[in-house]
């Protein structure tokens, strides 16, 4: 195919895709399935990778960076990002409407103001240069952000590139809007980071700050941020007359507005509004926790200026936190696929924010003690981020005496052993990995579908399999026949066929999903594709791993009567899962936590099990480089180069054999150094490491294929 053909195919691909996009993640309605999405882009990536002189940086398919920030840079905001001021009640609106009118000489008239949704997520401001999104940046002090245009542009609301001709678009813009967890991801998001052992997040917000502050730009699209976009701060040669007309061009352009915006004649209005959404806000995908009232003309904005925190022509009315009394029942604790015991407690049903409660976990026993919360007490509950309830205080004037403090058991609720709170942590585990409880809920992760997806193996059929000794581990899944199956209550001939068949179907698993199912803790699915991706078997792994365990193994899994430890088992050396931490996406926590778990001999023999049980693991395939003399090096990168761009100089490197890791370790052979080098370099001499300049480089590489 000619040059010409292929650019006019990858420019008409482009467009199909921005507009697919703009369908499915801004007005919500898509016209085509993900199927069909998906195939459009991989086209993309198909000639973008055959003809990488024709990839530019709108294109859809360079959303995601792809490797780890060194930090963030700070940048000034084109005009001062200021915060609202607050009002709490009808009466704080009144006087602000009073004050508005009075500084435009307009007393006794009504104001035309627009009233917007306020979303409870976190502000940014995106700068577009010739219709072309140059920077992404979050409030800071209000002068000056942190840069985070690598996380922004993983968002798929916010385009990349501007819709309309260089006509219709002013050469210079910046818009303010806000970034979110809609309240199905947040949930999704939560109950992963449970299933990986991972505490959970408290709200969409602090889940959404933390998010865009990750410097794995990979693990920010997973999350799957949205954004309402709602002030254009800045446009140059470009003067609407009021912010009615502002949110209508903005829209046009192609940027996320939100349609429950409303004008608004007068003060009456707005009350209806804030009224009105106060009841419907639980219906939407989204925290909201009240409304941003803003004067519509944008000359008397002007006329009614600042304070030094404050616009004086807008106002936020906040909605009151919608709380409901009931009383505890009981508290009851639950072990989890990790051995955590949590304390829960059990109310008497109450509607709260759109949904009856009945129960709602109370985390901790330090917790409990903190609230001093008592089986029969009367307590105030709310939403936490209008999705998790929970117990905000006790109405002690309520007691009657009766009341009985909660007692953290001693012993495991199901298997009897003793429990253990270890050093610094507040929560109590259950360590009998044997304990029904615990493995219950691990073949549950297991058997999910980021784990071994066994289709037809629910909740209730696990609790049978383990309840009457049929399952005691992972392996005697795969050692289900057919005949015992069939005899447990409602399974029948057919419904064991089909989970027979399902179970040999899922013995072929991807690396990455066999790391997963393990349940390491800490380990989620993003996790898993890391460490997959840079081990090329899980020997390969867990010998990584056992060379960090105190004493050193010396089969896979099996010691000698001299090697054999204290009680508790090998443990990983302190310090020495730098090797984990090198890997983009595995910190000290997630490096410490898999060198722990291939620590212990029993560990190691599930997986035996697990492969004498018939199953068999799928590797990536792996690319054979050309030059074995950077085969397996591994290399980091600090500075700018003059020659190349980063994302070329680690596409070289992988190209012939090296790998590309974030941090400077023992391990690391070569550091590259271009112009305002970080740290990397420091702890580079620090360690010895061998330092390349940029000629240095472009020699080392220059004569390799």
């Amino acid at each position: 195919m000619p040059d010409e053909s292929i650019k006019r195919e990858i420019a008409e691909l482009r467009e199909r895709i921005r507009y697919h996009e703009h369908k499915y993640y801004v007005e919500n309605k898509p016209e085509i399935s993900d199927f069909e999405f998906d195939k459009l882009l991989e086209r993309l990536k198909s000639l973008e990778s055959q003809h990488p002189e024709f990839i530019t940086a709108d294109s859809p398919t360079q959303r995601i960076y792809d490797g780890t920030l060194e930090g963030f840079r700070e940048v000034a905001h084109k005009v001062a990002m200021l915060s609202l001021d607050n009002s709490y009640n009808f009466a704080d609106l009144a006087e602000f409407d009073e004050r508005v009118a009075r500084t435009l000489g307009l007393s006794g008239e009504e104001i035309e103001y627009v009233a917007e949704l306020k979303i409870d997520g976190v502000g940014i401001a995106l700068l577009y240069e010739n219709g072309l999104l140059v920077r992404g940046a979050t409030r800071g002090n209000g002068t000056v952000g942190d840069d985070i245009t690598h996380s922004v542009r993983t968002i798929r609301s916010v385009p990349l590139r501007l819709r309309g001709g260089a006509s219709q678009i002013p050469p210079l813009i910046e818009v303010r809007g806000e970034a979110f967890i809609s309240l199905k991801e947040f949930e999704r998001i939560n109950r992963e980071r449970e299933e990986a052992g991972l505490d959970v997040f408290a709200n969409p917000r602090n889940s959404t700050a933390g998010t865009l502050r990750l410097l794995n730009v990979r693990e920010v699209a997973t999350r799957r941020l949205d954004t309402f976009i709602y002030t254009l701060s800045y446009c140059e040669g470009l003067h609407p007359a009021s912010q009615w007309e502002a949110l209508d061009l903005m829209r046009s352009w192609g940027l996320k507005v939100n349609p429950a915006s409303r004008l608004c004649r007068g003060l009456s209005q707005v009350r209806a509004y804030c009224d009105e959404w106060d009841r419907k806000r639980h219906e939407l995908d989204y925290a909201t926790d009240g409304v941003v009232v803003k004067v519509n003309r944008l000359d008397y904005q002007k006329r009614l200026g600042q304070t030094s925190k404050h616009p004086k022509w807008a106002i936020a009315f906040k909605f009151p936190a919608e709380q409901a009394t009931t009383k505890v029942l009981s508290i009851d604790v639950q072990v989890g696929r990790t051995g955590a015991v949590t304390p829960v407690a059990t109310f008497a049903p109450v509607h709260l924010s759109g949904t009856t409660v009945k129960r709602a976990s109370l985390h901790n026993a330090d917790e409990i003690g903190r609230k001093d919360i008592r089986v029969g007490d009367t307590v105030v509950l709310e939403k936490a981020g209008e999705i998790i309830p929970q117990v905000v205080s006790v109405i002690k004037s309520e007691r009657t005496g009766d009341e009985r403090p909660f007692q953290m058991p001693e012993h495991c609720p199901v298997c009897g052993s003793r429990l253990v709170r270890p050093e610094g942590e507040v929560v109590v585990r259950c360590v009998n990995s044997s304990c029904p409880a615990v493995l219950k809920e691990s073949i549950r992760h297991f058997a999910s579908r980021a784990g071994f997806d066994i289709d037809g193996l629910g909740p209730a059929l696990i609790e049978m399999l383990v309840d009457r000794g049929i399952v005691k581990n992972y392996a005697d899944l795969f050692r289900l026949r057919k005949e015992e199956l069939a005899s447990l209550p409602r399974m029948g001939e057919k419904s064991a066929d089909n989970l027979v068949a399902a179970i040999e179907r899922s013995k072929k698993v991807p690396f990455n999903r066999f790391i997963y199912a393990l349940g390491i803790r800490h380990v989620g699915a993003f996790a898993a594709r890391a460490l997959a991706a840079n081990f090329s078997s899980i020997e390969g792994l867990i010998a990584a791993a056992q060379e960090r365990c105190v004493p050193p193994q010396t089969e896979l899994g099996v010691l000698t009567e001299s090697d054999k430890p204290a009680p508790g088992g090998p443990r990983p050396v302190e310090g020495t899962s730098d090797m984990f931490e090198a890997i983009d996406g595995i910190g000290a926590i997630v490096g410490a936590s898999v060198a722990q778990y291939f620590c212990l001999p029993s560990n190691v023999n599930v997986i035996e099990d697990l492969l004498d049980a018939g199953v068999e693991i799928i590797y990536p395939e792996k690319k054979i480089a050309p030059d074995e003399a950077l085969l397996g090096k591994r290399f980091v990168l600090t500075g700018t180069l003059k020659s190349m761009r980063r994302d070329e100089v680690k596409a070289k490197i992988e190209s012939l054999g090296g790998r590309v890791t974030s941090s400077v370790t023992g391990q690391t052979d070569y550091v590259v150094v271009g112009e305002s080098p970080g740290s990397k370099l420091d702890k580079a001499r620090r360690l010895g490491v061998s330092i390349l300049g940029e000629a240095e480089f472009l020699e080392l590489i220059k004569s390799r294929k």
